[in-house]
């Protein structure tokens, strides 16, 4: 994670920063380019006239799909963390949601490092201890959206082979505990920061059979949420079948989870999102004004949420914002 910390743990730490400068220097590179290649290839005038035709209901219920994604996120932080995490729901809630939000905004996936700083002024818990449990977090994210994209071809061509190829995909699920008490073996014989480090992800490992059926029952909800909500915005936008617009949002969400990310997204969520369509037939200007406008929706709903979720109560250890 592209970001360093500025003070030491505890509840009063103080905040890390955000970020090296030449990530900063890139994302907003990627943003002015994307906001040049709108104008040059498009117009702004032309990009956003979609937007007058699109049902309000339409827009009103992709938001709500969204908003009740990162309710999901937020119930899979407190289950991972349900030994530790007491008090009310909405300080769970609060930090998911100011986690999601500056993963949004933040380049080069700085907006990571929120969450352990937030779980240790909200909670108590470890920086290294936290971030350690994102990993395995952020490969439950990975493996359900491999999930999505061979349900996504299933419907595009039904057969049996894509039924087997997701029920085999799920069977890999079992390696999640299976790979953390691997790791803490493998760590055992390795020496220095490596042994450290490894032994850290082993530690945060969910490596309850139970704990890791029910965190990915919660990614599923979560993810399936958003990709009906985004499904809805990027289909008023693009006329392309439904395989292509679930595998369009796929690519446009690996944006956000890949370490490649620009200022907002900009520059990579279009690209991945056009980079994913345009080979399934889609064209590169509808898929480009799509992903923009796409984009736009979540940046949207991004900025909603999070100034809603500053309204939430902090914990009752905490006396500082955020």
């Amino acid at each position: 994670m592209a970001a360093k910390w500025s003070g030491h743990g505890g509840p009063n730490a103080q905040r890390p920063r955000f970020g090296r400068p030449r990530d900063w220097l890139l994302g907003a590179f990627l943003l002015v380019a994307v906001l040049i290649a709108v104008e040059v290839t498009l117009g702004w005038a032309a990009l956003l006239a979609p937007w007058k035709t699109l049902p309000p209901w339409v827009l009103l219920g992709a938001f709500l799909l969204t908003a009740a994604s990162y309710l999901a996120r937020a119930v899979r932080v407190r289950v991972y963390f349900w030994a530790v995490l007491t008090g009310p729901f909405s300080a769970v809630l609060r930090l998911s949601v100011l986690h999601n939000t500056a993963n949004n905004l933040l380049p080069m996936r700085a907006g990571e490092l929120l969450f352990p700083w937030l779980m240790r002024r909200y909670f108590g818990q470890g920086l290294w201890v936290s971030g350690a449990s994102l990993v395995w977090i952020r490969l439950l994210d990975l493996h359900f959206l491999g999930l999505i994209g061979l349900l996504a071809f299933w419907i595009r061509t039904p057969s049996l082979g894509w039924l087997l190829l997701a029920i085999a995909w799920l069977g890999l699920l079992p390696l999640f505990w299976w790979v953390g008490r691997l790791q803490l073996q493998v760590a055992e014989g390795l020496m220095g920061r490596l042994r450290h480090v490894l032994g850290l992800v082993a530690a945060a490992a969910p490596t309850d059979q139970q704990l890791v059926l029910w965190l990915y029952l919660w990614t599923a909800i979560s993810w399936t949420l958003k990709f009906v909500a985004f499904a809805l915005i990027l289909g008023h936008f693009v006329p392309a079948a439904l395989w292509q617009l679930v595998l369009g949002v796929m690519g446009a969400e690996l944006s956000t989870v890949l370490p490649f990310h620009g200022i907002a997204g900009s520059g990579s969520f279009e690209l991945a999102a056009v980079a994913a369509m345009v080979p399934l037939g889609v064209s590169p200007t509808e898929a480009f004004a799509g992903a923009v406008n796409l984009h736009l929706f979540l940046l949207g709903t991004t900025l909603l949420l999070g100034a809603a979720a500053l309204l939430l109560p902090l914990p009752s250890q905490t006396t500082q914002s955020p």
